[in-house]
């Protein structure tokens, strides 16, 4: 039975907008002055902080996981994630909402989610007909028992193979994904963007995979759900169970139940960038969070359309008054904005969209367009702040020119370079 707690609508802490905007970029690491090491055990640590880092193959000028560390620390370089994944075997890949690194000391919370994938996909990939994936089990953990790690171009030599994308995988290949997913095999890295897998009893400390580490389903829940909430700051239970993608709506409001009857959770009120307050989860003592107080740093930034602040598109809308879609999908003529948009944020506003590409044959960043946000207006001191921003993604992009395509800047700012 649910535990229901009946709170006054006007006993509820109310946060405005800009008090939200700021807990809520505080949380995501965007509040401070984007500096510091980005290697090692400081990059460690910042990853550890946000909870896990999306990866996403598309370059359109910077990967999706590049981009994101790389605007918080502006000196990472993209060899920092690779060592401390491959390397030093201080993270471990598996999923989210998507495929992410994740800090290696989090991997036995991901038992729940290994066990559930192991059924939820076992029943989805048999009605998606991709017959014969199951008899490749025990033929792909010998080969790679006996070979080393394997991407999915080195098995299944006799199978027919069909486009690669994920509906047309071949029957090795989808139980490459499925043993990786459920748990026999992990990703030890990526060859390109392709990705190779090993024995989970080869790459991990034998610690971690002991049974009597391994925490049972309602402790998991627990550590999701306030794992979730410290990050988040102020939470739906929808939005608790989103984060992490391992425990239901239904799971996360019971447990939201159960500790606000206990007094370690509240509810409160968050104002939208409409001016509409809306209830959510917090902490006690969330009005004397010193992010209330923070004034976040005003150096404009790039962000990633993955970006963990950005990630959840509803939420973004409801603080910021930002719709996005990514448009890559949409037909051309159909693109509102472009292929692959970038967020651009200066202090606790997203204050526009750039479109823009990296040719890396022609050593250049060519940026195609600029949106400003809604009222927002683009002066000289932001034109200079993006102009010193793309200086910085330019590096990134390992290209030495920027090119603006005429007539680039449009929607509220009209004027031109």
């Amino acid at each position: 039975m649910g535990i229901h707690c009946a709170v006054n609508v006007f006993d509820m802490l109310t946060l405005t907008n800009g008090q939200a905007r700021r807990v809520f970029l505080d949380r995501h690491r965007l509040s401070e002055t984007p500096q510091g090491a980005a290697t090692g055990d400081d990059l460690l640590a910042l990853i550890s902080s946000l909870g896990f880092v999306q990866l996403d193959s598309i370059n359109t000028v910077a990967r999706a996981h590049d981009l994101i560390l790389f605007s918080r620390r502006p000196r990472y370089r993209p060899n920092a994630l690779k060592a401390l994944y491959e390397k030093h075997r201080r993270l471990f890949e598996h999923w989210t909402h998507d495929a992410a690194v994740i800090p290696l000391a989090f991997y036995p919370q991901w038992e729940l989610r290994r066990q559930r994938d192991a059924a939820h996909l076992r029943r989805r990939w048999k009605k998606d007909r991709r017959d014969g994936f199951e008899k490749q089990f025990q033929i792909i953990l010998d080969q790679i028992r006996t070979e080393g790690p394997v991407c999915s171009s080195d098995v299944g030599m006799g199978e027919k193979r069909g486009s690669g994308g994920w509906w047309d995988w071949h029957p090795s290949k989808t139980a490459l994904e499925y043993l990786w997913r459920s748990g026999a095999l992990c990703v030890v890295g990526r060859n390109g963007f392709q990705k190779q897998y090993d024995l989970t009893d080869r790459v991990l400390d034998q610690v971690l995979l002991d049974p009597a580490n391994v925490p049972d389903t309602q402790t998991t829940i627990d550590w999701c759900c306030d794992q979730a909430l410290s990050r988040l700051g102020f939470a739906t239970h929808g939005e608790i169970a989103a984060f992490w993608a391992h425990v239901s709506p239904a799971e996360a409001r019971i447990w939201c139940q159960h500790e606000q009857a206990a007094g370690r959770l509240e509810q409160v009120q968050i104002t939208g960038a409409d001016g509409i307050p809306r209830p959510a989860f917090a902490r006690p003592g969330l009005d004397q969070d010193a992010a209330l107080e923070l004034v976040p740093t005003n150096r404009l930034r790039v962000l990633s359309p993955f970006d963990p602040a950005l990630r959840d598109r509803k939420r973004a809308e409801r603080l910021f008054g930002f719709k996005y879609r990514v448009e890559m999908f949409v037909p051309e003529p159909q693109r509102r904005f472009g292929y692959y948009v970038f967020p651009v944020l200066q202090g606790d506003q997203l204050v526009g969209r750039v479109d823009m590409k990296a040719f890396r044959q022609e050593d250049t960043l060519r940026v195609r367009a600029l949106w400003s946000e809604g009222s927002i207006q683009w002066g000289k001191s932001r034109q200079a702040a993006f102009e010193a921003e793309l200086e910085r993604v330019r590096k990134l992009a390992g290209v030495s020119r920027i090119e603006f395509e005429d007539g680039w800047i449009r929607g509220s700012a009209q004027h031109h370079l």
